[in-house]
């Protein structure tokens, strides 16, 4: 098939989804990440990396997949993650038994080599279980060829990548080009398939299963902190997998698995998110150091000072999770992507000035002087970004929200809060100076950006509130106390609250919610802002009710459709889970464990 030839579809009895965001659960190794439906289908897969072209891209509407699923179409499904880890189990409870199917991706990962576990185990009676293993690169558009049996093991090309198929000896390739066959497991049983995906042939003897596991569960153990005590401590402890899971070791966080996911259906809003935002490494570190692991830490501060010792001035306000640029944002036409919104990758992000990326960029280093954990490379890449700010706060920017540049109230004060704290970390010639230029920006603020009552406003030229103006007080850009903290506040909360979640701002005429979903963000917050007030119980309102706003797996977008109670946007979204890990150990939901004796 030329390149340029559309693909066909799926044939009849064969398209697997896509299903609401909800029910999807994540793999993720650092270096790339797959989304499984709740029939089994891994219907998203990126390789080699995050970003790279989609070899399973049923998602949006392309011929890749992997199906393991019931051969009894009669099903209920749920499924868990086991503690600490991103290994998730699927469950079929059909009229036959219960079948599961335990499935990861061997962490910590290989950047040019992907291994994909599936486990299926037969729990009380013989389970019989279709597999369809139809890899298509190049988001659909080359399928396998050179496809070879060796008894247990087939091997196969797939556009530039080599593929390896371990315990699938009794599937047969299909005239269509897929691997597709049952499987029987008796009852008790187990079966395990293990998929290599990588940019070079396969070499040496197919891995061993139960090595593969054990490696993989033994890696999460050594990753993820134990957390003590609250309500919270499991949600709390897989948001740091999250994180994990989603941060190329060494390198950035990307800020979803996904692109083109809808934020709302038909209104042009879907974008692509497999990059790592400056904005969300601050998040991550930040919400990393409070657990008391420096891991994401130092992966947040190492891709920051190299991209602001690299750029300067021009840092942009997104990058590849290896630094590289972003790509320009272009539509897949060949893919019907997901339903309400075309398929596209690449992000117009590239060439917009956010101000408030360089304050996110001095709180994160700030903090990570504050546990002495920035090395020479990262002390200049501080006295740069200061430099930066110094050089460039007068100037419009694109903000927090990405719109056309204005005068953002929010971008001067998150540059406020930024310098206030690397002052606190500087020696005191440099502080004093960082202080003062701290005061001068603040001021203009108060002159252009507060509002006739006495609250901050959406922008100098903008008398709206803006959610995002919640945060600047949290992030210490005014003193305790200071009443204009307390009075935005209390207008965001009057005007942008509905049925305990947040709304970014009202961008038009119409109620909140017809316009877009609630940001899960603001929700988080307003959480960190209620508990600044010392009203404790309307934080941790805040806090629970925005932490249900997931779907069984436990996976937050950037939006949630309160009305539909559905999620929104690309999964899973990052910054979400960074800033309920911030929140739960903020507002005392859960607590990192003390060594004892």
């Amino acid at each position: 098939m030329r390149r340029d030839e559309e693909p066909s579809q799926p044939t009849a009895g064969e398209d697997h989804g896509p299903h609401v965001l909800r029910e999807y659960a994540l793999l993720a190794d650092g270096h790339r990440g797959a989304l499984v439906g709740p029939d089994g289908n891994v219907g998203w897969l990126c390789a080699p990396g995050w970003a790279d072209p989609a070899v399973f891209s049923s998602l949006l509407g392309g011929r890749g997949e992997y199906l393991v699923t019931p051969a009894n179409p009669r099903f209920v499904w749920g499924g868990h993650y086991e503690p600490g880890s991103l290994v998730w189990v699927s469950r079929w409870v059909t009229t036959d038994g219960i079948v599961e199917c335990r499935e990861a991706l061997v962490f910590p990962g290989e950047p040019r080599r992907i291994v994909l576990l599936r486990q299926i185990h037969a729990l009380d009676r013989d389970a019989v279980v279709r597999v369809r293993l139809d890899p298509r690169a190049d988001f659909g558009r080359e399928p396998l060829r050179e496809a070879h049996r060796d008894g247990r093991v087939w091997t196969a090309r797939c556009g530039g990548l080599h593929l390896r198929h371990s315990g699938g000896e009794r599937l047969d390739l299909t005239a269509d080009g897929a691997l597709r066959g049952q499987l029987r497991v008796p009852a008790g049983g187990r079966h395990d398939m293990v998929l290599e995906i990588a940019t070079h042939p396969p070499d040496g003897a197919p891995p061993e299963p139960g090595e593969l596991w054990r490696t993989t569960e033994r890696s999460w153990r050594e990753s993820v902190p134990a957390l003590a005590g609250g309500g919270a401590q499991r949600d709390v402890v897989f948001a740091y997998a999250v994180l994990r899971g989603l941060t190329r070791p060494g390198g950035g966080m990307v800020a979803a698995a996904t692109t083109a996911l809808p934020e709302r259906a038909l209104a042009g809003r879907n974008y692509d998110y497999r990059y790592a935002w400056i904005r969300d490494q601050s998040f991550a570190g930040r919400a990393a150091a409070l657990v008391g692991r420096y891991d994401l830490l130092d992966d947040a501060v190492a891709f920051l000072t190299d991209r602001l010792l690299a750029d300067g001035d021009h840092l942009s306000p997104a990058y590849t999770v290896d630094g590289a640029p972003v790509p320009r944002q272009q539509e897949l036409p060949w893919l019907p992507g997901y339903p309400g919104a075309p398929a596209r990758v690449g992000n117009w992000v590239r060439d917009q000035f956010q101000l408030d990326a360089f304050g996110e960029a001095l709180l994160l280093l700030a903090v990570a002087g504050r546990h002495d954990r920035l090395d020479d490379a990262s002390w200049r890449a501080l006295e740069l970004a200061v430099r930066v700010v110094g050089d460039r706060w007068r100037q419009p920017d694109s903000g927090v929200w990405e719109l056309p540049p204005r005068q953002w109230t929010h971008s001067k004060l998150l540059c406020v809060a930024g310098l206030r704290a690397a002052a606190r970390v500087a020696p005191a010639a440099l502080a004093g100076r960082w202080s003062a230029l701290a005061d001068v920006v603040l001021a203009d603020a108060a002159a252009h950006g507060q509002h006739p009552s006495g609250r901050w406003q959406r922008a100098y030229d903008d008398g709206r509130v803006d959610a995002a103006l919640l945060l600047p007080g949290v992030r210490g850009a005014l003193p305790d106390g200071d009443p204009r903290t307390e009075a935005t506040r209390r207008a965001v909360l009057a005007d942008l609250e509905c049925d305990g979640y947040l709304y970014r701002f009202r961008p038009d005429p119409r109620p909140l919610g017809d316009a877009e979903g609630a940001f899960l963000l603001c929700g988080f917050a307003a959480a960190l802002a209620a508990w600044q007030a010392g009203d404790a119980v309307a934080a941790t309102r805040w806090f629970e009710r925005n932490r249900a706003a997931c779907g069984p797996p436990g996976l937050f977008t950037e939006e949630y459709d309160v009305q539909q109670r559905q999620l929104r946007g690309n999964l899973p979204q990052a910054f979400v889970h960074a800033l309920m890990l911030e929140t739960a150990l903020t507002v005392g939901q859960a607590a990192p464990c003390r060594p004892t004796g």
